[in-house]
């Protein structure tokens, strides 16, 4: 039967409107014939020329008031009410043409024959219409994956009519949590609670849920998220309702559940007197303009309309991303900015001199760090001079230019490091302490915050990538924990800092509860649609591997050295109240620290750092990956 169906389907449209007339023509004749039998119940009405005369005039009028009624016109697997009304409406004619021909030419019709041919003209004709639109969708439905469509509102409706016209998913229910919605019927799904999904989940074989509520708030779709996660369905999302406003997504368009809908906190609308303090009608520059935070913190500065806004990007694809993206972004904002991608590096000081002095810089934001735990541990000496001389480097020439304000951007890896990459950046921060005391020139300040989702090296977009694999995922230690933060409202959260800066400030930003790494690993696999397989899960999808703790990293971190913070006006910012140094103490670290890179005496350094005010407290060997290659020479050891 299947195939007899996807032969006749396959057709092309005139054949398939000429079978359609055909089978019309037919059932007109059946409609006809079939009256008068029931009526008279006599053979003989066969061999009247006057039926003939009438059946081949209302045979005619019909099919021509069906052709001019568009009924040829629409695909019978997709008919809807308007069809219902085109087949009532030329039934109805066919009749009155049948009365009016009848009494026209004076031929005797019994009354009710126009009734029963009535009857049996829409019985034939839109009868077979919908049995034809029954079948295919029975048919259509053993190849569709099962899904729930959790919101049966506007969108949830939405959704669920374009699936069962579609050939991938067939939606067998809703889910509700409004009471009234609960045990009725919408588009012929029943809508349940979610204490029915369970059930369904085992005895209908839903393999998916669809969520279509793009105006719920973050803290509500995280509850519903956490609900769904221990059931290990596949959940799917319709893109937000700015993306459907705006016509860059639309409502079928399904996606993977973003984990930071799991993660996340509703996020304080930023305050716009902030946000442009340091970036309205000035040239700003950012530093690693083309990484996780640099970029997002381009895209938000170009919404608050700077004059020009400068690129400073070592990697030249990075830069030719981000201008490309930003470039795009201006034709849609009502803006007049400026922006240049400048190719340079953060150690080259004359280089940011010559860009600060030549474009009158107002405010910069650096980002441009080397921050991955692993790579700078084998890396010891370019940790250095990119993350201390390079923002050295960065902020003397800010002074030279008399760039207005200069915002760091640091890391939670900063307190009480215990590794390089957090090291660094703590004498970062103790640089521009040192500094801002030095001078008024230039206003100063750091922001400390978490992990950013989706940035280069985060855990999220690793483990999707090993799920989707087939496992196993890979997690440093079962106990390890993190801060996560969303890389938008980081960036918010940095330019707002920086226009509430004094000078010398370390901002310290409210990254809300931490995150057992282990946990968001489950809840991935869950939300994927997959178990996790372990002793007492044997025949489980996903399995977690525990690799052990990398060079230098943590089991948890932290935002402060101690307790010793203050609120801020703003809610999301509060104010660390640290250990600094004096400039001249500052400078002969700085001295010290550049003559042992010089000389490449990396175990120098490391003893440097460790007696500096950072609290840096090594958990691994010095495993510098050229200084082990330098160890490992036979005429070291008789040196040294």
């Amino acid at each position: 039967m299947k195939s007899v169906f996807n032969y006749i389907f396959n057709l092309s449209r005139p054949i398939k409107r000429i079978i359609t007339l055909l089978l019309d023509a037919f059932f007109i004749f059946s409609a006809f014939w079939g009256a008068w039998i029931v009526r008279v119940d006599n053979p003989d009405v066969f061999f009247s020329k006057e039926n003939w005369v009438l059946f081949f005039f209302v045979l005619s009028a019909t099919l021509l008031v069906f052709i001019h009624l568009g009924l040829y016109l629409s695909v019978l697997r997709y008919i809807g009410n308007k069809v219902v009304v085109s087949v009532l409406t030329g039934c109805s004619i066919s009749v009155l043409s049948l009365v009016l021909l009848t009494f026209y030419l004076g031929y005797e019709l019994p009354r009710s024959i126009p009734l029963i041919y009535f009857t049996f003209l829409i019985l034939f004709i839109g009868g077979s219409r919908f049995s034809i639109r029954l079948i295919t969708m029975h048919t259509s439905k053993r190849d569709k994956t099962r899904v729930v469509v959790y919101g049966s509102g506007p969108a949830g409706r939405q959704l669920a009519q374009l699936l069962m016209h579609g050939k991938e998913f067939d939606p067998v229910a809703f889910i509700d949590d409004d009471k009234n919605l609960q045990n009725t019927f919408i588009l012929g799904r029943p809508v349940y609670s979610f204490k029915h999904l369970v059930q369904l989940s085992k005895n209908v074989d839903i393999s998916k849920v669809l969520l279509a509520m793009p105006n719920i708030g973050t803290i509500e779709r995280k509850k519903i998220l956490t609900k769904l996660e221990p059931l290990a369905l596949e959940v799917k999302s319709i893109p937000d309702m700015s993306d459907l406003v705006s016509g860059d997504a639309k409502i079928d368009e399904l996606r993977d559940v973003a984990i930071d809908d799991l993660l996340g906190r509703e996020a304080v609308e930023p305050r716009k007197d902030l946000l442009g303090k340091n970036i309205s009608n000035k040239v700003v520059m950012v530093t690693g303009a083309g990484g996780s935070i640099g970029s997002e913190l381009c895209r938000q500065i170009i919404q608050n309309k700077p004059k020009i806004l400068i690129l400073f990007e070592l990697s030249e694809f990075a830069l030719y991303t981000i201008h490309e993206e930003l470039t795009k972004k201006l034709n849609d904002l009502d803006t007049t900015c400026e922006i240049k991608p400048i190719i340079g590096s953060v150690q080259d000081s004359d280089r940011i001199y010559s860009v600060l002095s030549n474009f009158s810089v107002n405010t910069i934001y650096h980002a441009a760090a080397y921050k991955h735990v692993p790579l700078v541990e084998y890396n010891v000496i370019e940790g250095v001079k990119n993350n201390v001389f390079g923002t050295y480097y960065a902020a003397t020439a800010a002074l030279k230019a008399k760039v207005e304000t200069f915002v760091l951007i640091s890391t939670d890896k900063a307190v009480r490091p215990t590794n390089i990459m957090g090291t660094t950046k703590r004498v970062a921060e103790l640089v521009l302490q040192a500094l801002n005391k030095k001078t008024s020139n230039t206003t100063f300040c750091m922001v400390r915050f978490g992990n950013v989702l989706g940035s280069s090296g985060s855990v999220v977009p690793l483990f999707k990538e090993q799920i989707s694999k087939g496992g196993p995922v890979t997690i440093t230690h079962k106990d390890i924990t993190r801060y996560f933060m969303t890389i938008p409202e980081a960036s918010q959260l940095v330019i707002q800092a920086g226009a509430m800066a004094k000078g010398g400030e370390v901002f310290v930003l409210d990254m809300g509860e931490s995150v057992k790494i282990s946990d968001l690993a489950v809840k991935m696999i869950h939300l994927m649609g997959l178990e996790v397989k372990s002793d007492s899960n044997p025949f489980g999808d996903i399995e977690l591997q525990y690799s052990g703790l990398r060079p230098g990293e943590k089991l948890y971190e932290e935002l402060l050295i101690g307790d010793n913070s203050s609120k801020t006006d703003h809610l999301r910012i509060n104010k660390a109240n640290e250990i600094s140094l004096e400039w001249d103490d500052m400078q002969a670290l700085l001295d010290s620290l550049d003559l042992s890179a010089e000389k490449f005496d990396v175990e120098n350094v490391q003893r440097l750092l460790k007696d500096a005010p950072t609290g840096y407290l090594p958990t691994s060997k010095l495993c510098d990956l050229m200084f082990e290659e330098k160890r490992s020479e036979p005429h070291y050891n008789s040196l040294h």
